[in-house]
């Protein structure tokens, strides 16, 4: 696969309103810009089991993701507008510059955990991960 999967990734929560309502387009990958304006996420793949020869064009990733907002309370509603969009989706169709993809599969690998950032303390987040499959289309 050409693309990188968190180009796929984030063409599709960008068209998710359930989570635009909340935090516009700021999704962020890899993480989120200086002084970036809150609510917002920062995403990054940390790695998966990769591509499998015998299924050309399939990735298997684990994606990070850090749902932020300057108090846990709007951290933890961007963390659910989150889960709502990507938990348990199958098959669900992503073009990213005339290229078509599947997301085939997206699950939560552990609950979300609330967090407060030492370097920033007026930023808080909710770390969870996804595990996804990713296909290109044929």
């Amino acid at each position: 696969m050409n693309t990188d999967t968190n180009i796929i990734i984030r063409e599709y929560l960008i068209t998710q309103a359930t989570l635009t309502d909340i935090v516009g387009e700021r999704i962020y990958c890899p993480r989120l810009p200086e002084n970036a304006t809150l609510p917002a996420v920062g995403f990054s793949t940390r790695g998966g089991i990769g591509t499998n020869p015998n299924i050309p064009g399939e990735v298997h990733c684990s994606v990070q993701f850090d749902c932020w907002d300057h108090n846990s309370i709007g951290a933890r509603e961007v963390y659910r507008a989150l889960y709502d969009v990507l938990q348990g989706i199958q098959f669900t169709d992503v073009t990213v510059s005339g290229t078509d993809y599947r997301i085939a599969s997206a699950i939560e690998e552990f609950t979300g955990q609330d967090l407060q950032d030492p370097d920033i303390p007026e930023y808080l987040k909710v770390l969870t991960y996804f595990s996804f499959i990713i296909q290109a289309e044929p």
